[in-house]
């Protein structure tokens, strides 16, 4: 059974954030669909609903990522968990290039693969973006 997430905590969860996807870093404001709460560790894989294990998360890096926890390296095949955005740091695994964010560890190349942060459409939404002066989003 899912657990109620406080407008409190969800609140929190944001202002942390501050307003960025946590995963492919588009801001609230830019995205088609509110961003959402995500568990890191989801509820069915024994994830609390507690501040450590939330992030902010757009509708597309929530709806590929799921319930995942781990998936393959591309280049080694070997499994990795994903980019944990409360225990990593996201210049460790990635950087930007223009619009692709671009994988730089084991982690970064697997999280990159499942939740689909280079597909065409979203690199043409963080090209658009860019060109107005919203990615990344500004300090």
């Amino acid at each position: 059974m899912k657990k109620y997430i406080s407008v409190e905590l969800r609140r929190f969860v944001f202002d942390r954030a501050k307003g960025q996807c946590e995963y492919c870093l588009i801001h609230d404001d830019d995205g088609l669909w509110p961003h959402e709460i995500d568990h890191i560790y989801a509820e069915k894989h024994g994830g609390e609903t507690i501040e450590s294990n939330l992030c902010l998360s757009c509708d597309a890096c929530n709806r590929y990522k799921g319930s995942d926890l781990a998936s393959l390296d591309p280049e080694s095949s070997e499994p990795v968990f994903l980019f944990h955005p409360r225990r990593d740091v996201w210049s460790d695994h990635f950087r930007l290039n223009d619009s692709i964010i671009e994988p730089l560890t084991p982690k970064g190349r697997a999280t990159d693969r499942l939740l689909k942060l280079n597909l065409q459409e979203r690199l043409d939404e963080r090209t658009i973006l860019i060109e107005i002066g919203r990615y990344p989003t500004p300090s």
